[in-house]
């Protein structure tokens, strides 16, 4: 059987379940996957360990320790999967107004159908992703990276499909593009009639491309595929709480949400070499701008464009870029047309600043004496997220949670007195 007929109809059996997907039952659902996680552990693990020897030769360590799964994460897969079973289902009605002819109109959300997920060689991910999708009462294509295959085939054969059976719900609602080949992620993104919707997570080029691929087919994308974290030390910055930011922004280095760039307003000139050094002492290396080099930092010049993500750079994951700039409207022009968009935050003593400096970044998630770190959809929201939406349009945009993933509908309701 081909690879496209094998989509197909995991994505026809997916769209057969939709029907049958409750609420209660879900949440029966995602209890079941927890504790079939927690008994099922050692072929899972076994499972990941085949993929981690398999990989090993050609991923570097960043994107090892990501695929990599142990007793504590395994754990922490079943934990999440409570989490979300135990959260409240998506409110389905909305605004309800009676028109001046009798009608009454009430909004409703109801589910997308299926929505298509291609994400990186990260396990949890594809948890994550199901159980947002089925708590919207959505169903799911699954398609992971290569390396992750054998992992993920565990978790939806083993886990995903018999708590649903459990739970009395079809198995087909999570779908699984079982392939390497990376012509299974094209395929999702280009089913309009079976897939509606497609997420895409991993590197920027890939999912690039592939929102392209969809664009054409008439397949509606949520991208993540850029991001790194913004500060911006203003001139009213108290040093200590610029240096613990710095350093806890830098807890994880393999992350879109970390530090990336680090913005030091010329009155906070004097702090920039203390935290550079605070950046060193993480054995992390610092790369330069021409003005932030003049100040005599120990650290090499810039040979990227400043917005340059070093997560998504697997041979310098270990840097951060340093720029010093004018003012705020300079800071903000830089983290508004030169990054991703995905997070800025400020250290400023100033509340008139941090309000100017709030109001004018027009990124997924602002910060005022708090790390970009906290771009997180389960840290702000309660919920994991599918990926983070950095597109400037209508629709969900930063964490995407299950409580983004509906259509709107009109529920109108007449008496035949009212005519048009």
């Amino acid at each position: 059987m081909e690879l496209r007929e094998l989509v197909e109809n995991e994505a026809r059996a997916a769209r057969d379940a939709l029907p049958h997907l409750t609420d209660a039952g879900v949440s029966e659902a995602l209890r079941g996957a927890a504790a079939l996680v927690r008994e099922r552990s050692a072929s899972i693990l076994k499972a990941n360990s085949d993929d981690v020897a398999a990989a090993s030769a050609r991923l570097d360590a960043g994107t090892l320790d990501r695929l990599r799964l142990d007793d504590e994460r395994i754990e922490g897969l079943a934990i999440q999967l409570e989490s979300v079973a135990s959260i409240a289902g998506l409110e389905r009605r909305g605004e309800r107004w009676r028109q001046p002819d009798g009608l009454e109109v009430e909004e409703r959300r109801i589910p997308i159908g299926v929505v298509g997920a291609n994400f990186e060689a990260r396990p949890n991910v594809a948890l994550d992703i199901a159980a947002q999708l089925l708590k919207s009462l959505n169903c799911a294509v699954l398609r992971t990276g290569g390396a992750a295959l054998a992992t993920v085939t565990e978790l939806v054969d083993e886990v995903v499909r018999p708590a649903l059976a459990q739970a009395g719900l079809p198995p087909g609602a999570v779908g699984l593009v079982r392939s390497a080949e990376r012509e299974g992620a094209r395929l999702i993104a280009s089913m309009p009639e079976l897939i509606p919707l497609v997420i895409l997570r991993g590197s920027g080029e890939t999912t690039e491309t592939l929102t392209r691929v969809a664009a054409e087919h008439g397949v509606r994308a949520l991208a993540h595929a850029e991001g790194g974290g913004v500060l911006y030390v203003h001139g009213s910055a108290d040093p200590d709480k610029a240096s613990k930011l710095v350093t806890d922004s830098l807890d994880r280095l393999g992350v879109c949400n970390r530090l990336n760039l680090l913005l030091v307003d010329r009155a906070a000139a004097a702090q920039a070499p203390n935290l550079v050094a605070c950046v060193r002492r993480l054995n992390i290396e610092v790369r330069a701008t021409e003005r932030a080099a003049a100040l005599g930092l120990d650290a090499h010049p810039l040979d990227v464009s400043i917005g340059h993500e070093w997560a998504n750079d697997s041979d310098r994951v270990a840097t951060i870029t340093i720029d010093l700039v004018d003012d705020l409207k300079e800071a903000t022009t830089i983290a508004n047309e030169e990054t991703s968009g995905l997070a800025a935050g400020i250290v400023a003593e100033d509340a008139d600043a941090a309000e100017r400096f709030l109001d004018a970044y027009r990124g997924t998630a602002a910060f005022w004496h708090a790390s970009t770190r906290y771009t997180d959809g389960y840290a702000l929201t309660g919920a994991p997220e599918t990926g983070i939406n950095v597109d400037f349009s209508p629709g969900p945009r930063g964490p995407v949670t299950y409580r983004d993933l509906w259509l709107r509908q009109y529920r109108v309701t007449g008496d035949m007195s009212q005519r048009r």
